[in-house]
């Protein structure tokens, strides 16, 4: 599905349930869909604060919290203090770096089965699976052989 695709979806879901599309509401949706890289709110008004002089990080957090209600946005917290925001596409999982932090999605729908398994064995009515990868990534691996 190509980016704009995703974008339109999103605005097409955030109408639906009510939400005005403020032309800063689409750019945080925009910078977020483009960043494969889980930025946090900090990095999202960084990117922005040019664009809108008078937004404010609350203002990014007030709006990725609106985000989060619909669905569109989850929030990721790995124990560090600051949370980054994962634009929910299909179901995928994180490889984390321990060193530097970076987060690389990858998919693997083999595991949608493991729901299904939990429930049986269990009795639980599951809602969601979370899996994370620990290692490190490419970039850190370089730095260690200098």
């Amino acid at each position: 599905m190509a980016m704009s695709d995703q974008i339109k979806e999103a605005i097409e879901t955030l109408k639906q349930t009510g939400v005005r599309i403020t032309p800063q509401r689409h750019a945080i949706l925009e910078y977020l869909v483009e960043s494969m890289a889980h930025p946090t709110a900090d990095d999202i008004y960084k990117s922005l604060e040019g664009k809108f002089p008078n937004m404010s990080v609350a203002t990014v957090y007030n709006n990725l919290r609106v985000f989060k209600e619909v669905g569109l946005v989850k929030e990721l917290t790995y124990g560090d203090a600051s949370s980054r925001f994962d634009f929910v596409t299909t179901d995928h999982y994180h490889a984390i770096c321990e060193d530097c932090g970076k987060i690389v999605d990858f998919h693997y729908p083999g595991l949608n089965e493991v729901e299904h398994l939990a429930s049986h064995v269990t009795n639980f009515q599951v809602s969601h699976h979370r899996m994370e990868i620990y290692g490190q990534c490419p970039d850190c691996q370089k730095q260690k052989q200098h």
